[in-house]
């Protein structure tokens, strides 16, 4: 397996610092964090998702990608995939990423999917998505760019089982999944084996971070929840991270394990450290 890191953990850092830090920690490869950058932010601390520094402006002229590709290609690191923040329907924005992704040497992006939150059926919101679905994968074909769908709570795909009734019947080769462990602490676990074997060929790219569930410290009464999830070390959250690897090797994948550690348990510079070590003790 090979080891990234998507740049949404590395707020601090500038993508030239970035390379260079994950070069020095032994890691293969940057997953990019593309979005349009907030101007309006750009004085405030770094942040996961508000002034991150390590963020590929969605907007970048065509030199400032290939100067990107650049850095990473004499770092000797490949982008297996860009991390981007696309919302369902809008297919134009889909195509400005797949070109992104061709100028920085990506073969895949990730795509949208809409929240669930007792608005619209989960129905309306799969037929909606499905139909944009097809949109992204004519995309696809034509950019050379598969487009991933990722397992995430408070949206529409939180379990492999979902994420498998989203993708299916769309070419494999176009269309694929993100596993991701630390998101179904959240919402959606089911057992790891049996989820990648249910998301099969379909299986595309993982995601490593870890959380935990916690007594809610802002409950102030019955009506509110009694617990809640947050961020954790990778060694501490409950995503059994042996069995998950052990699960991986079972069914022979040897694709990308891209860490985002939000836990803040320790300066970013240690977590790349410890991090990578610990999923290597577990090969």
């Amino acid at each position: 397996m090979k080891f990234a890191v998507f740049t949404v953990m590395m707020p601090e850092y500038t993508p030239e610092d970035t390379v260079s830090a994950l070069q020095k920690h032994g890691y293969d490869g940057i997953e990019w964090r593309v979005t349009k950058i907030d101007q309006a932010r750009l004085q405030d601390k770094p942040s996961f998702w508000g002034n991150n520094l390590s963020t590929v402006d969605a907007e970048s002229s065509e030199e400032r990608l290939l100067q990107l590709k650049r850095l990473a290609d004499e770092a000797g690191m490949a982008v297996p995939n860009l991390g981007c923040y696309l919302k369902v329907g809008d297919l134009s924005a889909v195509e400005r990423d797949m070109r992104t992704a061709n100028l920085l040497g990506a073969p895949s992006i990730r795509i949208g999917v809409p929240g669930y939150n007792r608005t619209k059926t989960y129905g309306d919101l799969f037929k909606e998505t499905r139909a944009y679905m097809e949109g992204v994968q004519e995309l696809g074909a034509s950019y050379g760019v598969k487009a991933l769908v990722e397992m995430h709570m408070n949206m529409i795909a939180p379990s492999a089982g979902l994420a498998r009734r989203l993708v299916e019947g769309f070419d494999p080769e176009r269309i694929g999944v993100i596993f991701d462990p630390g998101n179904m602490v959240y919402e959606g676990y089911e057992q790891y084996r049996m989820g990648l074997e249910v998301l099969d060929e379909y299986l595309a790219h993982v995601h490593v971070k870890n959380a935990v569930w916690e007594p809610n410290p802002n409950r102030s009464g019955t009506a509110d929840p009694a617990w809640r999830t947050v961020s954790a070390p990778m060694r501490e959250g409950f995503a059994n991270w042996p069995q998950v690897i052990a699960d991986l090797k079972s069914i022979g994948y040897d694709g990308w394990l891209s860490f985002e550690d939000f836990s803040l348990s320790a300066p970013t510079e240690e977590l790349l450290a410890d991090n990578i070590a610990y999923i290597k003790s577990l090969l």
